[in-house]
């Protein structure tokens, strides 16, 4: 064996020992990623989309953004979209109520609650952001909780025979025919508790960064343009 290889072979034991330590610190906590960060010593730990750093003994843990000062960039911000992306790839198309323009140029993700002044706002703008080329994802958020109107109102639209036209009424205060039936919305209401939203409209864009509250259409439309060309 090669002395590069002997030190390799020793890197990744200690590794795997740093992480066994990590692992067994963090107690039920089930982290899904747990591998070394920039700064020697410290381990980036990674459990749904939220991110922390960890000392090799598990004994320190750090919570925030670490920055690159040379590149004046967050190295904390992709690793968190590309963890809040792959949590919503969980999720099927069928949990979803989508609406999809002709020629698809971005996606979202709108977090939403029935009730909620400017989730109502947005989806009144549903053509606007359409001709934009954005396809809108929606999944419930009640905010008023498990068994509140908004809950219920959100589970009869996913029991609807067409449920993106009862979603349309509902936006628009209209009566819903109050069926219930299996529905992902308590499933939607974890995720977007995992994700750390209080709010609605909570709007997730392609690249897995987050919008807090409403945007218009064509403000969308550039921000997602610059996502893609970064």
């Amino acid at each position: 064996m090669s002395l590069a290889s002997l030190f390799t072979t020793a890197a990744l034991a200690d590794r795997s020992a740093d992480e066994a330590v990590i692992r067994k610190a963090l107690g039920k906590i089930k982290p899904d990623i747990v591998e070394p960060a920039p700064i020697n010593g410290l381990y980036e730990v990674v459990v749904g989309p939220h991110v922390v750093y960890m000392s090799a003994d598990g004994r320190y843990m750090l919570q925030g953004e670490l920055i690159d000062m040379v590149k004046g960039v967050s190295l904390t911000e992709p690793r968190r979209q590309a963890a809040t992306k792959a949590l919503l790839d969980t999720v099927s198309e069928d949990d979803m109520i989508i609406f999809r323009p002709k020629k698809v140029k971005h996606v979202v993700t709108v977090f939403t609650d029935i009730d909620c002044g400017y989730c109502r706002k947005l989806h009144g703008q549903m053509d606007n952001y359409l001709a934009e080329g954005i396809e809108v994802r929606y999944m419930m958020f009640p905010r008023a909780g498990v068994g509140s109107e908004s809950y219920k109102k959100a589970v009869a639209v996913f029991c609807a025979d067409d449920r993106n036209a009862a979603l349309t009424d509902a936006k628009r205060g209209k009566k819903l025919d109050m069926k219930t039936c299996d529905n992902p919305i308590d499933r939607h209401m974890q995720l977007v508790r995992q994700l750390g939203a209080r709010g609605t409209p909570f709007i997730v864009m392609e690249d897995g960064s987050t919008q807090a509250g409403y945007v218009p259409p064509k403000r969308l439309a550039k921000l997602l343009d610059q996502a893609e060309s970064r």
